[in-house]
């Protein structure tokens, strides 16, 4: 299925997040004016150690794929736009997660550290593991590599079992429930593009509207379940017909 799911995924899992969890607050730009910038400061901090085992599972197969990478990307912007220096932050955060995806010893220290910074918010615990259980299915399928970081992340955190394989089903299911559009045409229209354009013009407009629909974790403070729901699905239609497209021109 390749990149057809990557955002509707990222859709799907802000759309979890918000079912169980419809505020916010915690990272807002208000929560952080005060926050000394630094390499230190945001490692220690639970979005510093949440980056840090975003590494983990991202190279927990061997490599950080083009898919994984575009999903980390996204969250580096949705991190850092809270934050008094966006494109400072954006950058530290780069370099944590390169400092720690070759490290395969601390997995369970990192986890343990989150663990108890977070140990009085099991809603923010079960968004970092829906993330990262998301993460892990962005490239068609969860390796063994994965799934043992996963586990082990998990464990640490001393996330219920249940809860941990109710966000693993509801992202197995969806795997098997995305299909590609059947018309070509229609895949033009939803882009707002003509079959006679380049390339590059139906990219650009393609990321244009998955800016737009895509439900991300800050934009979508105080959003309905019913909002977070249609732009999930507006997203998978973008997805997919955006991959069609593409294939056709192969």
């Amino acid at each position: 299925m390749g990149n057809i799911i990557v955002l509707a995924l990222l859709g799907a899992v802000f759309y979890y997040i918000f079912k169980s969890y419809n505020r916010y607050t915690d990272y807002s730009k208000e929560a952080f004016k005060n926050f000394s910038i630094s390499h230190e400061s945001l490692k220690r901090s639970e979005l510093g150690l949440f980056v840090a085992l975003v590494a983990k599972v991202a190279k927990a197969d061997g490599r950080v794929d083009a898919l994984e990478a575009q999903l980390i990307g996204i969250m580096f912007d949705d991190i850092s736009a809270v934050f008094p220096h966006p494109e400072k932050t954006k950058q530290i955060l780069k370099d944590i997660f390169n400092e720690e995806k070759d490290k395969s010893d601390d997995l369970e220290q990192i986890a343990s550290t989150l663990a108890q910074v977070t140990k009085h918010d099991k809603a923010k615990q079960t968004q970092f593991m829906g993330f990262l259980i998301q993460l892990a299915f962005v490239d068609g399928e969860v390796s063994q590599g994965e799934d043992e970081a996963l586990q082990s992340i998990a464990q640490a955190l001393q996330f219920d079992p249940k809860s941990y394989h109710a966000i693993f089903e509801q992202f197995e299911k969806m795997m098997h429930n995305i299909t590609p559009k059947a018309n070509i045409s229609d895949a033009y229209k939803l882009l707002g593009v003509k079959e006679s354009d380049d390339m590059s013009v139906i990219k650009k407009a393609y990321r244009k509207l998955v800016r737009e629909y895509h439900p991300d974790i800050i934009k979508s403070q105080g959003k309905s379940e019913a909002y977070m729901q249609e732009a999930t699905e507006k997203t998978q239609e973008i997805n997919q017909a955006y991959e069609m497209i593409k294939d056709t021109r192969k």
